[in-house]
């Protein structure tokens, strides 16, 4: 009798974690969207837009990050199977990430330049898929296209891994350094990327960010930028590509012919930056 007691706690206790897994969508309170396809499979795109959300708001997010670690590789890389849905989840996962980890321990920020031993950017601390990712493997490497960190955003680097290949998107995107938040005070704010929509809150975020981070003097032709400019040029088609940027958005005028210098770069920790895009 005992025995057939115990059974049946077993069985109810896997049956309630099933349940709980399976209602994923409605982890966010209030929530009543689905994490999932009409064909019943779940976008895990939408699952890391979840996740910032749970994490804006203060919601648990076991589950979330559970789910999110063990899918399989294979799995991951057929449902992200638009650009699209490859932006929105590494932006996301990256963000998400920044903030579970700081929150809890936010002595990691300290440790950020270190050549040797823990480092809060390049030592693995990420689990998706099953791999042990870095938040430099995530934005360097996937976003980046294995990119050098400090190359400027010219060299490419000659060790790939493989999973982080596997993933890459089709192209380097410049808009990702106006929408990443490391947790310093200088950083973009943190926007919820929605996979149907992440072009244009790409767009939204770059202009936005650039506006409020600009400086020109027309009498002079001075232009005083992010530094994020200087570190990622590259990625924009050198210093000319970026003010390109900055007029298409309107920001200087089309004739300017600028000197560009940047602006100092506050590393204070700061969480919890969130906007709406």
């Amino acid at each position: 009798m005992q025995r057939l007691v115990i059974i049946i706690i077993l069985s109810s206790a896997t049956l309630f974690i099933m349940n709980i897994e399976s209602g994923i969508a409605r982890q966010v309170e209030g929530s009543t969207v689905s994490d999932q396809t009409a064909e019943g499979e779940t976008s895990y795109a939408e699952l890391s837009r979840r996740l910032v959300e749970a994490v804006r708001d203060g919601e648990p997010h076991f589950i979330l990050t559970r789910m999110l670690a063990n899918v399989s590789e294979d799995e991951l890389y057929e449902n992200l199977d638009t650009e699209s849905k490859k932006k929105a989840f590494w932006i996301n996962i990256y963000n998400a990430y920044v903030q579970i980890i700081l929150l809890e321990n936010p002595e990691l920020f300290e440790d950020r330049n270190s050549w040797f031993g823990y480092n809060f950017f390049s030592t693995p601390q990420i689990t998706i898929a099953g791999k042990e990712l870095s938040f430099d493997d995530i934005e360097h490497g996937i976003m980046r296209r294995s990119t050098i960190k400090i190359s400027l955003g010219y060299v490419r680097s000659l060790f790939v891994d493989d999973f982080v290949e596997r993933f890459w998107w089709n192209e380097i995107d410049p808009r990702i350094h106006f929408v990443l938040n490391c947790g310093a005070a200088s950083c973009p704010y943190i926007a919820p990327m929605d996979p149907d929509r992440v072009e244009e809150q790409l767009k939204r975020g770059a202009r936005e960010y650039l506006e409020e981070t600009t400086d020109y003097d027309a009498e002079s032709d001075e232009l005083e930028v992010t530094r994020l400019i200087s570190w990622f040029r590259g990625d924009f088609g050198g210093v000319s590509g970026a003010v390109e940027m900055l007029k298409g958005y309107e920001i200087i005028p089309e004739e300017a012919d600028p000197s560009v210098t940047y602006k100092e770069y506050d590393w204070t920790l700061e969480l919890g930056n969130y906007k709406e895009l």
